[in-house]
């Protein structure tokens, strides 16, 4: 039974749609209010099989296991439970692109066994739901739009330097300022000043404004974990934190921020 449809335009490319849906990483991160967990079983370029689980206020979080599956010469897409709760439901995506970082969708959300008097509720909470996993995926898909418009690596060039002066210092409390058009931010370790570029290397997440308990940032996209120590992972990826920032100790209590040419990024490394 057809219990809904929800039709809107996203502010991303077919692209980056794309992009998003084989990104099982992000499921239980940006959406935490939605997903409890993820336990990848296999995956391909053309999608992904995994099991769920879903958070839920009370008693145990079901845990189906979900298929996703693209078409893209149909330019669609199709979400499978394959087994557990909900087995049989099948959501199916059709995109539309309108050009300029613009495709209007189609979502079409289809359940077994559900009698006609319930088929409202369930409907609207699904539009409820999907509507917000969309705001979500929207907001992290411009957002990475932006990063590669920008380029993740950026222009080679002399150091860029910033004076911060003293009265904008207030440690332990990071503080947040642009250099040469990045977001920095300078944490206190230790009572040592460190900063870094404020971006996750792994797909632009912005990273200024959370918090690090232990000198240890974690990306809200994919739960990529850095140590500000050093500006490189501790969860095992291989991964640093773009841009080198030197703190110098300036007049009268303030620092110069001192940004130096970025080097060429390495891959993710898978973790073990």
């Amino acid at each position: 039974m057809r219990v809904a449809t929800l039709e809107r335009t996203i502010h991303a490319s077919v692209e980056r749609i794309f992009e998003n849906v084989l990104d099982w990483e992000h499921l239980p991160w940006l959406h935490a209010h939605a997903f409890a967990g993820v336990e990848l079983l296999s995956r391909s370029r053309e999608g992904w099989t995994a099991r769920v689980r879903l958070r839920v206020p009370e008693g145990p979080a079901p845990e189906p296991v979900i298929e996703v599956a693209l078409e893209r010469d149909a330019l669609r897409y199709t979400t499978r439970t394959v087994a557990g709760p909900g087995e049989g439901t099948v959501i199916t995506t059709t995109l539309l692109p309108r050009g300029g970082h613009r495709t209007s969708i189609c979502v079409r959300f289809d359940v077994p066994g559900v009698p006609a008097s319930a088929g409202p509720a369930l409907g609207a909470f699904y539009l409820r739901l999907y509507g917000r996993l969309w705001d979500e995926d929207e907001a992290m898909m411009r957002r990475r739009q932006e990063v590669l418009d920008r380029g993740l690596r950026g222009a080679p060039g002399p150091p860029a330097r910033l004076l911060v002066p003293a009265e904008r210092l207030d440690p332990p409390a990071p503080l947040v300022v642009e250099l040469a058009g990045e977001p920095v931010r300078v944490d206190w370790i230790e009572g040592r000043p460190v900063a870094h570029v404020a971006r996750c290397p792994h797909q632009g997440a912005p990273l200024a404004e959370e918090r690090a308990p232990e000198g240890v940032l974690t990306c809200p996209w994919h739960g990529y974990r850095f140590d500000l120590r050093t500006g490189r992972s501790c969860d095992g990826r291989g991964l640093a934190l773009p841009g080198r920032v030197r703190v110098e100790p300036a007049p009268e209590g303030g620092l110069l921020l001192v940004l130096e040419p970025p080097e060429p990024p390495a891959a993710p490394q898978p973790v073990t």
